[in-house]
């Protein structure tokens, strides 16, 4: 007989809040002024925190990138690469909403298994990817 349900494993909320703290003491670390979402497996928002003076438009695109993680299992930064040489994908995925092809957002990988997603927003796309994959290294987690 086939299986009917799924066991899946989710994010806690805990976890979710611890880190977002984590990425927001990277972000301060550097005087860069985040934001930082975090997503459960379906990609429905568990912890998030817009540091004083983070940019207005950046609360979005945090969300989006850590959106697009955990719905993908895919960090942001590498749909650039996926996309880059296939001129029909490139021009299709962009308008799937809430995709993000550029970096900052990486998924939460616990055991093997998607958990969740990160996403930070404020500065460089390179400046969002350090402060969260020092909240992922700070909890022994993947971030490749």
């Amino acid at each position: 007989m086939a299986e009917k349900a799924l066991t899946v494993r989710n994010i806690t909320a805990d976890f979710a809040q611890e880190l977002v703290a984590a990425a927001a003491r990277a972000s301060a670390d550097t005087g860069r002024r985040m934001v930082i979402a975090v997503v459960d497996r379906e990609g429905t928002l568990k912890a998030f925190l817009r540091m004083d003076g983070a940019p207005l438009l950046s609360v979005e695109i945090a969300q989006n990138k850590a959106y697009t993680a955990a719905a993908f299992g895919m960090a942001t930064h590498a749909w650039f690469e996926f996309i880059k040489g296939d001129e029909p994908l490139r021009l299709g995925i962009v308008h799937t909403d809430r995709l993000v092809t550029f970096g900052g957002g990486y998924p939460i990988v616990v055991d093997g298994e998607v958990i969740g997603g990160i996403g930070a927003s404020g500065g460089h796309y390179t400046d969002d990817m350090e402060v969260v994959t020092a909240a992922l290294e700070s909890a022994g987690l993947p971030t490749a």
